[in-house]
C-alpha cells in the first residue's frame, strides 16, 4: 500500500538535493546512480535512458531505494522504498523540467528519443 510522504521528506525531495537510486543487479548486487528528481503528488519521479544499467536492473526487478539529504546537514535524510513503474518519454521532456529546476535552464540531450521517466511509489518512508 502506498505511503503518504511526510513534510521532512518531501521539503528533502522538493530542494535541488541530488538523489541516490539503488537497484539490483543481474548478480544479485547494489548499484547506485546519483539523479536528479522531483516530486509528483507522493511518488518521486527521475529521468533515465534506455539500456542504461539501472534502466535494465529496474526492468528486471521493479523495486529501488531512494535516498536524499540535506547537504548543510548528512544526518537530515529521507529514503523512500518502493515499486517503480517506467513510461516512455520519447521528447525528453521529463529531463528538461529537471534541468530547470537543478541548473536553471535547459539540458542537451544526446538521446531524447530514448528517454524513459521512472516513477516510485512508496511503500516505506524513513525520515530524519
Amino acid at each position: 500500500m502506498p505511503q503518504p510522504l511526510p513534510d521532512e521528506a518531501r521539503d528533502l525531495f522538493d530542494g535541488t538535493n541530488f538523489v541516490t537510486i539503488a537497484t539490483v543487479n543481474s548478480d544479485g548486487g547494489p548499484q547506485t546512480s546519483i539523479v536528479w528528481a522531483k516530486l509528483d503528488g507522493d511518488d518521486i519521479v527521475f529521468s533515465t535512458i534506455k539500456g542504461r544499467r539501472k534502466h535494465e536492473n529496474l526492468v528486471r526487478h521493479p523495486r529501488v531505494s531512494a535516498i536524499v539529504f540535506d547537504p548543510a546537514d548528512p544526518y537530515h535524510y529521507a529514503e523512500v522504498r518502493g515499486a517503480v513503474t517506467i513510461e516512455d518519454d520519447p521528447g525528453g521532456s521529463m529531463l528538461q523540467e529537471l534541468a530547470r529546476k537543478y541548473t536553471g535552464g535547459s539540458w542537451s540531450d544526446s538521446d531524447p528519443a530514448n528517454r524513459v521517466i521512472v516513477r516510485i511509489s512508496p511503500d516505506k518512508v524513513i525520515a530524519h
